[in-house]
């Protein structure tokens, strides 16, 4: 029975104008969790017959974000755009304390790391649930791939 679920993900390397390690390390567990674990349904492509599991490309094109939905061979399904407007607050909340959180590992007290860290995840489930309600009544999905897919929107968004 085919599963509704991301079997492969791509980012547009285009897209992508720089990455540091840290970012390139929170990119390859982003992935590997979501390939390893996640609901995703985009609903016209469901409802046309195509059951999953599903391909997934993300870019960023004009200040959107493209996610190009392909079967398993890769014939294209759809193509989902959101605008980014409403996330542009976040993802900068987000590099700022991905930033803070990546000094304090590396010289920080344990308890300093844990509030930090602490702040990191508010920001990122606040986002997941923005993305939740965006994809609402195109893509059925949970939190937690919500949580992986805006790790790797903010790596589209790294400008260096």
């Amino acid at each position: 029975m085919p599963e509704q679920r991301i079997s492969h993900i791509e980012l547009d390397e285009a897209t992508i104008l720089w990455r540091n390690d840290d970012i390139e390390q929170e990119r390859r567990i982003a992935i590997f969790d979501l390939i390893e674990d996640n609901k995703f349904k985009p609903l016209r492509a469901f409802t046309a017959g195509h059951h999953g599991p599903y391909r997934l490309r993300l870019s960023v094109r004009d200040g959107r974000l493209s996610m190009e939905v392909a079967d398993e061979s890769g014939q294209h399904l759809e193509s989902l755009i959101l605008g980014m407007a409403r996330f542009r607050r976040s993802i900068r909340s987000y590099f700022g304390i991905c930033e803070s959180y990546f000094q304090a590992v590396r010289k920080a007290s344990a308890q300093e790391i844990e509030t930090i860290d602490m702040a990191r995840r508010g920001i990122h489930n606040e986002a997941a649930e923005m993305l939740l309600e965006r994809l609402e009544g195109k893509v059925e999905t949970d939190f937690a791939t919500a949580r992986r897919l805006f790790t790797l929107i903010c790596v589209l968004h790294i400008k260096g």
